[in-house]
């Protein structure tokens, strides 16, 4: 994609300031949410038996690990902000990676972030301190008519909410060098913590191996209900694409984005099976499947109570990182879209000082906030976020065949391992898992394909200006 002239002269660039260190804590960090601590007692539900939920553990650990050696092809070859924005762009043109930025803008980066920080209040809601989270902080009737009232309500939960959205937001427009700290410094915490329930539930004088044999007769069973384990489990490893958004900010990119995605991925599932194993030697599967948070029941047996409030402190602690993590990486999808002129020029923006997309920050931040303040349910808001997800995956996954074929001589400091098959069976799964969320979600999921389809004719406004403006 050409450049309009003079255009690095004329403005800041975003800083090269994140290390190997800060790039695999934002994979490990993002990746780590609250995922692992609860999504458990859903896979057990859906299958039945600790076995396969071992095996969707492994095999939604594979397919993530297959699609992070393909976007560490990309990322190595196309090191530039917006990560899956630019690979979209240039495989399929203008218009394709407007509506994968338009889609991301709006639907699933405000919807991630609205996700998490729901979670957020609902693990300290756990707290005794923290129950009046529930309660009405401000309300506001709308008479319509003679006698119909709409009230419009904000509980302490939504102030928070909006509070940890705005903090971390803050953390990351003073810049990128801050926030990639924060991710490593919080990232070695939440690690730490995972290891500690993992000695823990092994520390178990009850604790019995016999647990691994045992099944949950209430299970969905079937190809069904393993297909619906694999969704939660690789809903637990969402997140690792986000390193390649701020590639435009990685130190030698070419060499740290394929190191950080491949040993971030790998060692995220080694804690997920570890973390897994020691819930399964304190709990048997029936106790599993009807426990709303497996890790804090099991710990709180060996622990008592402490154990379990130590566990939500974890996972409090480990989405304020996931928060980071996807704060950081969707501010530079809008951003990359703006620099090549499809967007509002004011998104293009890099603070002077922190050199930050500082605009796209903001905007962010405030479409987030809407959809915190206008109310929804933790799942609500993920079966926004997860359609339109999916849907790029596969999208851009397709993106590595497309640059093979077009430009097979480029430099590329990393080749996919397995091409063409690793890629294929990542594209296939991803377009499995797009038909299983859209069936399983019809409602958000047309909503997101009317979402995607109005970025049409916003695309071509935009481009019309961008074609009468001066060069």
């Amino acid at each position: 994609m050409p450049k309009r002239a003079n255009d690095s002269q004329l403005r800041p660039e975003l800083a090269r300031d994140l290390r190997l260190s800060h790039a695999g804590a934002v994979v490990v960090g993002t990746i780590i949410g609250s995922g692992i601590f609860l999504v458990p007692a859903e896979m057990m539900q859906a299958v039945g038996s600790a076995r396969l939920v071992y095996l969707a553990w492994m095999v939604g650990g594979l397919l993530s690990f297959f699609g992070a050696l393909t976007y560490a092809e990309l990322g190595a070859m196309k090191p530039q902000a917006g990560g899956e924005y630019v690979y979209v762009r240039d495989a399929y043109g203008p218009l394709a990676g407007f509506l994968y930025s338009w889609t991301t803008f709006l639907i699933a980066k405000p919807a991630s972030i609205a996700t998490i920080t729901t979670g957020l209040v609902r693990i300290l809601q756990t707290f005794p301190i923290f129950s009046f989270f529930s309660q009405i902080f401000f309300s506001y009737s709308v008479f319509s008519g003679s006698s119909t009232a709409h009230t419009f309500t904000v509980t302490y939960g939504q102030v928070v909410a909006v509070g940890a959205t705005v903090l971390i937001s803050w953390l990351n427009y003073i810049g990128v060098r801050r926030a990639g700290e924060f991710q490593f410094l919080f990232t070695l915490l939440k690690v730490a913590i995972i290891l500690g329930i993992v000695a823990v539930g092994f520390s178990y004088s009850a604790g019995t191996w016999a647990n691994f044999a045992t099944e949950f007769s209430g299970a969905k069973g079937g190809i069904a209900g393993f297909f619906a384990a694999l969704v939660a489990a690789l809903w637990a490893y969402d997140g690792w694409n986000d390193l390649n958004m701020v590639a435009g900010e990685i130190k030698n990119p070419q060499r740290n984005i394929p190191l950080a995605l491949i040993w971030g991925v790998a060692t995220v599932g080694a804690l997920y099976i570890l973390v897994n194993a020691a819930v399964q030697y304190v709990l048997p599967a029936a106790a599993v499947a009807v426990s709303q948070r497996p890790a804090s029941d099991a710990v709180a047996l060996v622990l008592g109570h402490l154990g379990a409030g130590l566990v939500s402190a974890g996972m409090a602690v480990s989405m304020l990182v996931t928060l980071n993590g996807s704060i950081m990486s969707g501010a530079r999808v809008p951003f990359a879209m703006a620099r090549d002129g499809y967007f509002f020029k004011s998104i293009a923006e890099v603070h002077p000082r922190f050199r930050t997309p500082s605009i796209a920050i903001i905007v962010q931040c405030g479409l987030a906030i809407i959809l915190l303040l206008l109310g929804g349910s933790f799942r609500q808001f993920f079966s926004l976020a997860i359609f339109a997800e999916w849907l790029f995956y596969m999208v851009t996954g397709s993106t590595v065949f497309v640059f093979r074929q077009r430009e097979p001589l480029a430099e590329r400091p990393y080749r996919v391992w397995g091409y063409p098959v690793i890629p294929a069976l990542f594209i296939v799964v991803s377009a499995a898992l797009l038909y299983y969320t859209f069936t399983d979600n019809l409602k958000s999921s047309v909503g997101g394909c009317l979402v995607i389809l109005a970025g049409v004719p916003v695309f071509f406004l935009f481009a019309r200006t961008r074609a009468t403006s001066p060069k």
